[in-house]
């Protein structure tokens, strides 16, 4: 099967976002397939179209970022946050290890920008956040813990999160169409306004919202071409460990396909470093930034890391063997919009069964 039959499955769901790409690398080649609309004009979907790819950043940039840093030796992994970052809401002993494993006991999420105490400030304002949770009292997926992991990134580089990710990560492996936005077009639309955000801030479901602060000058605009995440755009100017990074099927495939098989890149990354990464940790389904599960790869059942975002977005590739897949769609268009892993499980059949891929690299839409 093909990415133009994963672009079908997910187009039929009940649920079917506006437009998708899908694509797949194995060791016999690279298929990428496109159909629907990128925007509310019209436009259509190509192969070459960029996207919002949300919390997928956390992996492609700075989980990435961080093994390479690992791999070179400025960094380990049970280095303590405070050596790099002192005086953030992390209980003592924790590490980078605990942050990568969303087991840093930081609250979920914050709106950082309707806090008026550190307009402007957006680590003082998230310095200022108590722990929610003990540390190590369990996983708690925290957009909080990564904007804390790209401010250890920038400290260990001496950069700004958005060059460090360019030199650490994009640039070694050609990564032309990937970085930080406002990005230009083919670029998809990736929702109206801050809608999520507002209905989050106003009901204070999932997450109670601490600050009593509720005035704020919200989107209300179509985004295209800039970050939907309201923390990225309106706290952190568009560049954030959490969120922020755009990007393309082709080059999503390019990075899968470097970690799938690190061997083959001795250059980026060191084998312990990424047999560490790899490995899931205290939880199941969570390896270091990375989630981890099993699918079906021509039918046998096989061990994946992966991670969505939040745009309808996720990458994820299969350790060991060069094999990576990307489903890149503006989901949050669809009436009622189903959440990304639905979208991702309804792709990966047609992606990873019974693949004998010519090399179709780029094939139109």
């Amino acid at each position: 099967m093909t990415a133009a039959a994963a672009v079908a499955a997910v187009l039929a769901t009940d649920a079917a976002p506006r437009g998708v790409v899908a694509g797949v690398i194995t060791d016999t080649g690279r298929d990428i397939a496109a159909g629907g609309l990128a925007d509310l004009a019209g436009t259509p979907m190509t192969t070459a179209t960029a996207f919002d790819i949300a919390s997928v950043s956390k992996v492609a940039a700075t989980t990435t970022a961080i093994l390479r840093l690992v791999s070179r030796g400025d960094l380990g992994f049970d280095d303590r946050v405070a050596r790099f970052v002192p005086g953030s809401a992390c209980a003592p002993g924790t590490t980078v290890r605990h942050l990568l494993q969303h087991r840093a006991g930081l609250w979920e999420w914050q709106p950082l920008y309707l806090d008026r105490a550190h307009a402007g400030d957006p680590a003082a304002s998230a310095d200022a956040i108590p722990l929610r949770y003990g540390l190590d009292d369990g996983r708690h997926y925290s957009d909080l813990g990564f904007m804390l992991l790209s401010r250890i990134v920038a400290a260990v580089t001496g950069m700004p999160l958005d060059a460090a990710v360019r030199e650490l990560v994009t640039a070694p492996l050609g990564l032309d169409r990937t970085g930080y936005g406002p990005v230009s077009a083919p670029v998809a639309s990736s929702g109206i306004g801050d809608s999520a955000e507002r209905r989050m801030v106003a009901t204070g479901e999932p997450y109670p919202i601490l600050t009593a602060d509720r005035d704020f000058a919200w989107r209300e605009e179509e985004i295209v071409g800039a970050v939907n995440d309201g923390n990225c755009f309106h706290a952190f100017g568009g560049i954030s460990g959490h969120a922020g990074l755009f990007s393309t099927a082709d080059d999503l495939l390019t990075l899968g396909a470097a970690l799938a098989a690190p061997e083959r890149h001795p250059e980026l990354w060191h084998p312990d470093a990424t047999a560490d990464l790899f490995r899931d940790g205290p939880d199941a389904g969570q390896a270091l930034g990375w989630r981890s599960d099993t699918v079906a790869v021509d039918g046998r059942p096989t061990r994946m890391l992966w991670h969505p975002g939040f745009t309808g977005c996720a990458l994820g590739f299969v350790p060991e063997t060069g094999t990576a897949a990307v489903l890149l769609s503006n989901r949050l268009f669809a009436p009622e919009p189903a959440p990304t892993e639905a979208l991702w499980r309804s792709a990966l059949p047609a992606l990873l069964d019974d693949n004998d891929l010519d090399d179709n690299e780029g094939t139109p839409s």
